[in-house]
């Protein structure tokens, strides 16, 4: 559904006299189509602007709407979105500091956030970090993971001699971290790149995950994720005809159903807080596979996190049907695709019964009370 126009809010520190006539999103290297179909249904009046490899721009229209400094549309393909000021060209980094501080002068920033449009881009990331801090009057730690309701300033590093200049508010958790880029890497003691994955699906969604839950995971081999939800404390069960890591089956929370998901008998599914899905099969049949369990009636977790693969990014106009389905269910999705993942999805539902608040009574006033 396209979004309506939020009431023009301007903050008391940002931009002023120049907000920024654009939105800069950066997104996975080959999902700009995908990223612009979303823009074309969610936001429908912006406009299609300059493009480059993992980063698209659109222009804020109509002219009358100003979006507010928290402005954080759902367009998915999207790690995070930037109000852009425009670009800054040099030869040095102190020049382009400098240019950089003049574009923004005269605003307050609580942080700054430096990143590359695309990792290939060869440039000193935080040399230039310190740089444009310094010329903007800026303190800033090690850290670049930022504070919910920070004003950040950002420096996306086109080429060493070009840089992008904008700024953005942070609000959710995606926002906080540079280019919406998950900070974590990969343990050395993970099984699999699945562990950083749900991990950022994790932070990303602030999904909850409670000691004691018990959790099950379609596609669950070679364990990554199953690891990561037992690292939470939880009792996990993988479902899986290929071998799981041995040190994962050692631990005595985690049990394999060695087999095929539809193999599995339906009553075997009782009792699960937490249903995962991350399969290497079209996302078709992914959804096929959840609505056989969540339709049935048996499995009624509180809450699904399910990886959708894209064989073509293409494939991702299909998103909303997914939705659809899942609400169908009974639980209210959401979806992103993560920077950790590759071509694919990311959907967490939670059931919709168990987020639904209990109904209060309204205390009565009297007129004039």
């Amino acid at each position: 559904m396209p979004v309506s126009h939020p009431p023009r809010h301007h903050s008391n520190r940002g931009p002023s006299a120049s907000r920024g006539g654009f939105i800069l999103c950066p997104c996975h290297p080959g999902a700009e189509a995908a990223l612009a179909g979303r823009q074309a249904e969610v936001l429908p009046a912006f406009l299609r602007a300059a493009w480059r490899r993992g980063l698209a721009t659109f222009r804020i229209g109509p002219e009358t709407f100003d979006p507010p400094d928290d402005f954080w549309p759902d367009l998915v393909f999207a790690h995070t979105v930037v109000r852009s000021l425009g670009q800054v060209t040099g030869p040095t980094v102190s020049d382009l500091a400098a240019k950089a501080a003049d574009t923004v002068a005269g605003c307050t920033w609580d942080a700054v956030h430096v990143w590359r449009r695309d990792e290939r881009v060869d440039a000193p990331v935080a040399d230039i970090r310190l740089a444009v801090s310094a010329a903007c009057g800026v303190a800033v730690g090690t850290d670049q993971v930022t504070r919910s309701g920070d004003l950040v300033l950002d420096c996306v590093l086109d080429s060493p001699d070009r840089w992008w200049i904008g700024w953005h508010r942070a609000g959710a958790p995606a926002s906080r971290w540079p280019g919406g880029v998950y900070p974590r890497g990969v343990p050395e003691a993970a099984v699999s790149r699945a562990w950083l994955k749900l991990d950022e699906a994790i932070a990303s969604f602030g999904v909850t995950l409670e000691p004691g839950q018990r959790a099950l995971e379609l596609g669950a081999a070679p364990g990554g994720a199953c690891q990561r939800l037992l690292e939470a404390g939880l009792h996990v069960v993988g479902v899986d005809a290929a071998a799981v890591d041995a040190s994962v089956l050692a631990d005595a929370r985690f049990e394999q159903w060695r087999m095929r998901a539809r193999e599995v008998p339906l009553r075997r599914f009782r009792g699960f807080d937490w249903l995962l899905a991350d399969m290497n099969i079209d996302p078709t049949s992914t959804m096929a596979a959840l609505g056989r369990l969540l339709e049935a009636g048996t499995c009624l977790p509180r809450g699904v996190i399910a990886t959708l693969k894209l064989p073509e990014w293409s494939r991702g106009s299909e998103l909303p049907g997914w939705l659809d389905a899942f609400r169908a269910w009974g639980y209210e999705p959401r979806a992103r695709q993560l920077s950790t993942g590759g071509r694919e999805l990311c959907v967490v539902a939670l059931s919709a019964a168990r987020r639904r608040p209990s109904p209060v009574r309204r205390a009565t006033r009297s007129p004039g009370a």
